[in-house]
């Protein structure tokens, strides 16, 4: 009887799962979460000393600990405390509320998805005529390089201040900015992967008495999209970030970057803390839907692996 269970599909299917991803995965966040609450305890322990100390008043370690882990402003605030606001700001508000993540993230999200496509599309643009010219090449690369050594966080204030001084704000300046950091991803990934094809598969597409529009469609592109991919899930996640860096200098009201100043404002930790997952959660999900498409694409050209 024992032996039959060993060999049982729970058994197997657990084995497989212990010898997969899912220990690793499992012992890594452990590590952290020990990390974190230890950290936690350290951080706010000299607050909860401070309080005791003007109380006269003497704690346990126990007692002592779980103050650290209980402040309602803490520095660090312990994981439990931050999975409590996630939930209160997903699911115990509605969406149209201010203090919903949902409202927030949702407005950060469709400046990030309008600030992508431009970006994306500037990027493949730039990049076909690059390599189709030699002028475009030596003009246009430099110029997008240098446009990337400029930090942001001087950009944004600016963009904003231009675009409100002409009467147009919401979503468009914060589009702007997003299209600004995710297009030289997808620029200098497509042109590495426009170049991919050797001299050999150009020399076979010439003697078959092939156009450039034809070397492009049945070449270079096919040969691009892995790279072309790559560079969207780095574009994607620049992008943002750049619509949060924008939201920051405009005072915004909406928007997980509002969220985040907000709370530094009023020292709301967990709050900032909890925008800050949600932003990780939206850049995972945003990345794993290009990761879809990727599949299902390189799937329907024959170039999966």
């Amino acid at each position: 009887m024992t032996e039959a269970l060993a060999r049982g599909p729970f058994v197997r299917a657990l084995r497989r799962g212990a010898g997969g991803r899912t220990l690793p995965v499992l012992t890594v966040l452990l590590a952290i979460g020990i990390v974190w609450y230890v950290a936690a305890i350290g951080m706010n322990a000299q607050w909860v000393r401070d309080q005791a100390a003007r109380s006269d008043t003497e704690l346990s370690i126990p007692a002592f600990i779980g103050q650290t882990l209980t402040l309602d402003r803490p520095v660090l605030p312990a994981p439990h405390q931050v999975a409590a606001g996630l939930w209160d700001g997903l699911a115990g508000q509605k969406i149209t509320s201010k203090r919903s993540l949902v409202y927030h993230g949702w407005m950060t999200l469709s400046a990030t998805l309008a600030g992508f496509a431009m970006g994306s599309l500037a990027g493949m643009v730039l990049a076909i005529g690059i390599v189709h010219s030699r002028a475009m090449d030596q003009s246009v690369m430099p110029w997008a390089v240098a446009s990337q050594t400029v930090p942001i966080l001087a950009i944004a204030p600016m963009v904003i201040v231009v675009f409100a001084s002409a009467g147009v704000t919401g979503l468009l300046p914060k589009a702007i900015i997003a299209a600004w950091l995710s297009f030289f991803p997808v620029l200098v990934g497509m042109v590495k992967g426009l170049r991919t094809p050797d001299a050999m598969q150009l020399d076979l597409m010439r003697s078959w008495s092939a156009s450039a529009r034809q070397v492009f469609w049945r070449l270079r592109l096919p040969s691009s999209m892995p790279y072309l991919f790559a560079s969207l899930k780095v574009g994607v996640a620049a992008a943002l970030v750049g619509t949060i860096v924008g939201e920051l200098p405009a005072g915004a009201s909406s928007g997980l970057g509002a969220r985040l100043l907000s709370g530094s404002y009023y020292g709301q930790t967990v709050q900032i803390w909890a925008a800050l997952f949600t932003a990780a959660a939206l850049a995972a999900l945003l990345v794993a839907t290009i990761s879809l498409i990727e599949r299902l694409t390189l799937t329907r050209m024959g170039l999966a692996r």
